[in-house]
């Protein structure tokens, strides 16, 4: 009898064993240049794996400008989280894009300014946040992504990551909308190639909703999943990480001289999550839950005109995280460091362990 009990005891530890040492998701957050955004990375740095600030851009000619704030990176030393900048091809024109990708001595050039940035500053790495990228730009873009990664490795085991924008479906979809989405946003990027040559995939699941569109939330849980799992059809749960949204939209009537002979249309801006609880107060609105996407919204009337807010909140944050456990992804990548409800960070939890010394950079 004491035999057997030992041996039941030894296989549930057996089994317990792998579940206690499951790789805790890896936590990225997105910072910009912004008093609301600093104020969050200092209260929260310790719940933080990986800081990503929005501070690079690059030019057609491969010229990248921009800076990272000196403050930034001494919190960041301080407190053992690993800094991976974003370079961005602002402002998001396919057409700028296509001619720096068509451009060998430009990539290179770029290529080459990222290592140093890299070298500079003893960062984590670099990821790549090219968007408006047409699908005739695809072998172009791939090309590039390919040769930074492999010179940021060569150069000093620095690591590349790539933000790619949604994508639920191999095909377009139902409308023209849809056809521009995947000619001008999806199509270009090639998912197998990407998360092949860099260390990891950040899914933008937010922007669901825009002001091209109709009121709607920015990441429908149910969107969000349709999401992950067209993505994982192309790469392994480890090399890909969910873009969580915090902040919200309010979509609105705006009434411009520039439009003819409209001179108005529905259009819709972002607020933090204050702000736009702080819109539906004032106006008497109810804040309301949908059970079925996850999300908080509320809508008033204006002179007679319905305005709509969608928010993120703590409640749909959680839903996203348990999504990511759910399909043992890598992490997730937080967009953005400022606007978010602040019981976001009671879901968000602790740090990731570390890596053992001699370990990742």
């Amino acid at each position: 009898m004491r035999r057997r009990l030992l041996l039941a005891f030894a296989a549930a530890g057996a089994l317990a064993a792998p579940a206690a040492a499951q790789r805790a998701p890896e936590a990225l957050f997105y910072y910009v240049d912004r008093e609301d955004s600093w104020r969050s990375l200092q209260q929260h740095i310790a719940q933080i794996d990986i800081l990503a600030p929005d501070v690079f851009a690059v030019d057609t000619m491969g010229v990248i400008y921009g800076e990272l704030d000196p403050r930034v990176l001494e919190l960041a030393r301080r407190h053992d989280v690993k800094v991976m900048p974003l370079v961005v091809n602002r402002p998001f024109d396919d057409r700028q894009l296509h001619a720096l990708l068509s451009d060998d001595a430009a990539v290179q050039r770029l290529v080459v300014s990222l290592v140093e940035l890299c070298r500079r500053y003893a960062l984590y790495g670099i990821q790549v946040d090219f968007e408006n990228l047409n699908i005739r730009d695809r072998d172009a873009f791939t090309r590039f992504y390919r040769t930074l990664a492999t010179a940021l490795r060569n150069a000093g085991g620095y690591h590349t990551s790539v933000a790619v924008v949604h994508r639920p479906d191999e095909l377009a979809g139902p409308t023209k909308y849809h056809q521009w989405l995947m000619e001008t946003w999806r199509g270009g990027y090639d998912l197998k190639a990407l998360a092949e040559a860099g260390d990891f995939v950040t899914v933008m699941t937010y922007s669901q909703h825009t002001r091209r569109t109709p009121p709607g939330p920015s990441a429908s849980i149910q969107w969000v999943r349709e999401v992950t799992d067209y993505f994982l059809r192309f790469m392994p749960p480890e090399k890909l990480s969910l873009g969580v949204p915090t902040g919200g939209m309010h979509w609105y009537t705006s009434q411009e001289d520039r439009i003819t002979p409209e001179l108005a249309r529905s259009y819709s801006q972002n607020v933090s999550y204050a702000w736009g609880v702080g819109l539906l107060e004032r106006h008497g609105a109810r804040i309301q839950w949908s059970e079925e996407h996850q999300v908080p919204f509320g809508f008033y009337a204006n002179g007679g005109t319905w305005e709509w807010v969608f928010l993120e909140d703590a409640r749909s944050f959680a839903a996203k995280l348990e999504l990511v456990t759910q399909r043992r992804l890598r992490g997730y990548s937080v967009w953005v460091l400022g606007p978010e409800d602040p019981k976001i960070w009671d879901a968000a939890g602790g740090r990731a362990p570390r890596a053992a010394a001699g370990g990742e950079r």
